[in-house]
């Protein structure tokens, strides 16, 4: 098993430790916003190395060359390269059909770490689903401290205030700040998630499925 220590996660892996119930496994929010904030942790994760580049809304790979992590290597290789199209792709769908790939990678990391562990059920005795559930390794919990601890700081460096964003898009913010004594920091994230563009990415494909499902 991988030692790698907790700070060393990336955006995604901390997203989804933030946004499962430790106890049951089930994300907190509709899996699919959980899974589109995944992919736009991803992006957020790969812009910060150099691999990606945002241009009018649209993600281009500036360096195609790995990262040696197989969550963000696994999102690069994803997003067409510039011998493919130099344009790049438009950010919001690709949230959408990323989503399960990278949720995926980060279940498979995490697990390995120990942090999940894997169950699958049947809905009725027919229907397979899985739950990930804490595991032995406690990361979840060292990962809401450090996301209460930087929201208490006023969010000072550009990576807790990009996952802030995230968990602001997804809709994660009222599950991680209930009640009305949050008002006011839920409201600072969700402006965040509307001037950071990959949390923006996520909004609008969080959105657009809700208007589909009222619809």
């Amino acid at each position: 098993m991988t030692t790698r220590p907790a700070a060393d996660l990336t955006l995604p892996e901390e997203l989804l430790l933030l946004g499962l119930d430790p106890a049951r496994g089930r994300p907190l929010v509709p899996g699919q916003f959980l899974r589109f904030g995944l992919a736009g942790a991803a992006l957020a994760d790969l812009a910060a190395a150099g691999r990606i580049v945002e241009r009018d809304g649209r993600v281009v790979v500036a360096r195609p060359l790995p990262l040696g992590d197989p969550v963000l290597d696994g999102a690069l290789a994803a997003l067409p390269g510039p011998e493919k199209d130099h344009r790049g792709v438009r950010a919001r769908p690709w949230v959408r059909r990323a989503g399960g790939t990278v949720h995926e990678l980060c279940v498979g990391q995490l697990t390995d770490r120990g942090a999940l562990r894997r169950q699958t059920r049947r809905a009725l005795g027919l229907f397979p689903y899985e739950r990930f559930p804490a595991g032995s390794v406690d990361l979840a919990g060292p990962a809401r401290e450090r996301f209460a601890a930087a929201l208490d700081a006023g969010l000072p460096d550009p990576r807790a205030r990009t996952l802030a964003a995230l968990a602001a898009a997804c809709d994660l913010d009222g599950k991680l700040l209930p009640g009305n004594g949050h008002r006011a920091a839920r409201r600072t994230l969700r402006r965040l998630a509307r001037t950071e563009w990959t949390a923006h990415a996520v909004e609008r494909a969080v959105r657009e499925r809700k208007s589909a499902a009222a619809s």
